[in-house]
C-alpha cells in the first residue's frame, strides 16, 4: 500500500515519538487519513498513535477539532490559521503530546491565484501549546499532491519529536 520510503518516514516519526514517550494524533483533510494509515502500517504503532481524525468538511473541522468558525470564515479551510487550529484541537481533543494537521487543495479543480492547486498547510502542535505551520505547494495530479503532503507531514512529525 505504501512505498518503502513512506514507511521509512513513518518508522522514523514513530521512533522519535517513542524515544520521548509521546503519544500522537493526526488531523487530516486533503490527505484523508493517509498519515494515520502510514503510521499504523508499522507494527507496534499502537504505543505511539492514539487516534486519527479525518475532518474533510468545514463542519467536521469545527465540530470534531474545535476549529473556530471565525477562523475558517476569515482565512478559509486552506490556511495557516486553520491548520494550526486543527493541530491544536487534535492535541486537546485526543489528550496527546503531539499532533500533525494537513489541509490543502489537491485538485484537480478549485485552484485560484491566491490558493493554487497543490497548496498545502501542515501544522504540528504540542501539549505545551507550541505550534508551527508550513506552507507548501506541491506539483502533480491529485494523487501526487496527496502523497507529497503525506511525506511532508511524516517529516514534520519526526522533526518535531526529535527536537529538530
Amino acid at each position: 500500500m505504501f512505498d518503502p520510503d513512506t514507511l521509512d518516514l513513518a518508522e522514523a516519526a514513530l521512533a522519535a515519538c517513542r524515544a520521548r514517550n509521546w503519544r500522537l494524533a493526526t488531523a487530516e483533510s486533503c490527505t484523508g487519513g493517509l498519515v494515520a494509515a502510514a503510521l499504523i502500517a508499522i507494527a507496534g504503532a499502537s504505543d505511539v498513535v492514539e487516534r486519527g481524525y479525518v475532518t474533510y468538511s468545514n463542519r467536521a473541522k469545527i465540530e470534531v477539532l474545535g476549529v473556530p468558525q471565525e477562523t475558517i470564515a476569515a482565512h478559509g479551510a486552506i490556511s495557516a490559521e486553520t491548520a494550526m487550529a486543527m493541530a491544536s484541537g487534535a492535541v486537546v481533543r485526543a489528550g496527546v503530546d503531539l499532533a500533525v494537521a494537513v489541509t490543502g487543495l489537491a485538485g484537480p479543480g478549485g485552484g485560484t491565484p491566491e490558493k493554487p492547486i497543490g497548496l498545502v498547510y501542515l501544522s504540528v502542535a504540542r501539549k505545551s501549546g507550541e505550534a508551527r505551520v508550513e506552507r507548501r505547494v506541491f506539483s502533480g495530479d491529485r494523487a501526487a499532491v496527496r502523497q507529497a503532503a503525506l511525506a511532508a507531514a511524516l517529516r514534520l512529525l519526526q522533526a518535531e519529536a526529535s527536537g529538530a
